[in-house]
């Protein structure tokens, strides 16, 4: 089999979608950019399970934001000055805040 996840370590589990949300899931397979449907429920299983479970000391959100901004923070990661997508968006937050904040209010 051409799975890279363990046979013995997974279990069958049956997921009834829409026609439309699977016709949506096809594009993704079609494009190649994901291998299958399995990959694409995988990773959406794993993320869920990050954002609802994390630290108490964390809070994970979504983000949407326009892609000409998304396509600036990959800059900013390609140039080194974040080293992930997610810690170009803390730092990017982080000063937002920090600029709004009333200097006494500051870290």
């Amino acid at each position: 089999m051409g799975s890279d996840v363990p046979m013995e370590s997974t279990e069958r589990v049956t997921v009834r979608l829409s026609s439309d949300t699977l016709a949506v899931l096809r594009t993704l397979v079609d494009s190649g950019e994901y291998q299958n449907l399995s990959e694409i429920l995988r990773e959406a299983i794993e993320d869920f399970i990050s954002i609802r479970f994390t630290p108490d000391n964390i809070s994970k959100i979504l983000v949407e934001i326009p892609k000409k901004r998304a396509t600036e923070l990959e800059n900013l990661v390609k140039e080194g000055d974040a080293v992930s997508m997610d810690d170009a968006v803390r730092n990017a937050v982080t000063e937002y805040i920090r600029s709004k904040m009333r200097p006494e209010d500051r870290d």
